[in-house]
């Protein structure tokens, strides 16, 4: 067969990625974000002599905009990756798909498509669902497509029938071994345009899964739709992950910093003090990740310092021992968590923590132990999110079962649950006053332990009084916040490299 009969049986895959929220859904002055399973499906799909194209929304198009720029691509098939808070916008697009385009098959895949598959079936204009790792069911789809008749018992896909039935097939076994998997395909995307690049940092991961079943989480849904379950968390060889690292900033050689998004980066020991010295030695890059407190020794934050780690974000989450390990599964001494972060300090690395707000059966109290653990561990960065009760994890059931979940609330308001004992304005007020308020525990930890004690007896009064403004509070920290974050957008888009001169400034002025 000559290359020329080979390029007309090509199949035209076209990736659709909504990659906006709701409260910037028309807003189109703004970035786009990397997906690595989007750029690894490409990789595999482009090998096995298919073509791939993404459709990267950045904005919710009109729906002329929107079927145009579809027929543009003169696709084969079609596929949404779904978060579940882009559900609503992908019901609407695949509705009009079903009206316009209905011979075209649309699939949906990614981590809503993965917890709730039966509910993603449901969606009008859906014909195939893809539950669990996409890569080869996809190539094995397109195929069979090639050949001339799209098969239906492809492991992992679900279908929407043309008699009205749905046939659902097991799901196949996870890629066990992560070198098998060519390097991700980086020109699926517009990468120089990218927000990370235009911080002229690229956004990696070395690894799929992770070890532990926070509630909040996803991952332990995910790890259990596997019938090979037990390899959930995997990285790709110290090697590999090396020679992908080395391909990328040859690529693009504007990196000067590498994003690791890995679950964990350090979950396997083993993995960490082999790759580290490899790093050191063939790339040594400033770079950030995530770690986890209870596999941290300080040898790692020692080499991870070594190796340019110039900020460590790290999951904390909530600041009373025994609601964290009851409601959140995650036995972690707060003890032990004060003396890891002087590690952080002793060697300069920025500390950056997660932490949820507005929990099941939370309070402000509550609240105010994780404002102040954040204080006790003198962090440089917090980050408060919301809680967002996920379908099928556990903290999800959690709260149905203590009947905080509220069918008439807006799938978009910030605010799920809706709890007595913690009003949604209480929420967003610690939400968004949270680093204010550490920064304020942190100047009464550093008083005499007597006259701690007295100010911050005061200070939790204060704010927990039925008579302090908190909802006006609120208002008046988002307004704040909103106009700081379009200054940021704005100068990273038009200047980078002043908002890298300021990034490193503000790093620096840090740890002096």
């Amino acid at each position: 067969m000559n290359r020329r009969q080979k390029m007309a049986e090509q199949k035209r895959l076209l990736l659709i990625y909504p990659d906006f929220l709701e409260e910037d859904k028309y807003s189109k002055n703004k970035l786009g974000n990397y997906s690595e399973g989007l750029a690894s499906i490409s990789a595999v799909v482009k090998g096995g002599g298919h073509d791939v194209k993404l459709y990267h929304e950045l904005y919710m198009p009109e729906k002329q905009e929107f079927l145009d720029k579809v027929k543009s691509f003169e696709p084969d098939l079609i596929g949404f990756t779904a978060r579940t808070t882009a559900i609503p916008f992908i019901t609407e697009m695949a509705g009009w798909l079903d009206d316009n385009m209905p011979d075209i098959p649309v699939m949906i895949g990614g981590y809503h498509a993965i917890l709730v598959p039966d509910e993603c079936a449901k969606i009008r204009g859906i014909d195939i669902v893809c539950e669990g790792e996409g890569e080869y069911p996809i190539l094995e789809l397109l195929d069979s497509m090639r050949d001339g008749e799209m098969r239906t018992d492809i492991l992992s896909m679900h279908y929407n029938l043309p008699d009205g039935t749905y046939k659902k097939n097991p799901v196949r076994p996870l890629i066990e071994d992560l070198d098998e998997l060519p390097f991700p395909d980086f020109d699926l995307f517009d990468y120089e345009s990218l927000d990370r690049s235009k911080n002229f940092t690229a956004m990696v991961m070395l690894s799929r899964g992770c070890l532990f079943s926070c509630t909040y989480c996803g991952n332990s849904q995910f790890r259990n739709i596997y019938p090979n379950k037990k390899k959930y968390c995997r990285f790709r060889s110290p090697e590999k992950s090396i020679e992908l690292l080395e391909l990328l900033v040859k690529k693009y050689p504007f990196i000067k910093f590498i994003e690791f998004r890995d679950a964990i980066f350090n979950m396997y020991k083993e993995w960490f003090y082999e790759f580290m010295p490899m790093y050191i030695e063939r790339i040594h890059l400033p770079f950030n990740c995530n770690l986890r407190f209870d596999v941290l020794d300080e040898d790692m934050v020692r080499m991870l310092k070594e190796g340019g780690c110039y900020m460590i974000d790290i999951g904390l989450e909530n600041g009373n021992e025994e609601f964290r390990r009851k409601y959140l599964h995650r036995n972690m001494k707060n003890d032990m968590l004060i003396q890891q972060a002087k590690w952080f300090r002793k060697y300069k690395i920025t500390a950056l923590t997660y932490n949820i707000v507005g929990l099941p059966y939370e309070t402000i109290e509550l609240s105010l132990e994780t404002i102040k653990l954040n204080a006790k561990l003198d962090v440089d960065k917090v980050i408060p999110n919301i809680f967002y009760p996920y379908p099928m994890t556990i903290l999800e059931k959690t709260a149905k079962d203590g009947g905080f979940i509220d069918p008439s609330v807006d799938p978009n308001d910030p605010v799920q649950l809706r709890m007595p004992q913690y009003p949604k304005y209480d929420i967003l007020y610690i939400a968004y006053n949270f680093n204010k308020l550490v920064k304020k525990y942190k100047a009464i930890y550093a008083l005499s332990p007597e006259e701690a004690a007295k100010k911050e007896a005061a200070l939790d009064k204060k704010i927990t009084s039925k008579h302090y403004p908190r909802k006006f509070l609120y208002k008046t920290a988002k307004a704040k916040e909103d106009a700081f974050i379009w200054a940021k957008k704005t100068l990273k888009k038009v200047s980078p490299k002043l908002f890298i001169f300021l990034k490193n400034k503000t790093m620096k002025e840090v740890r002096q």
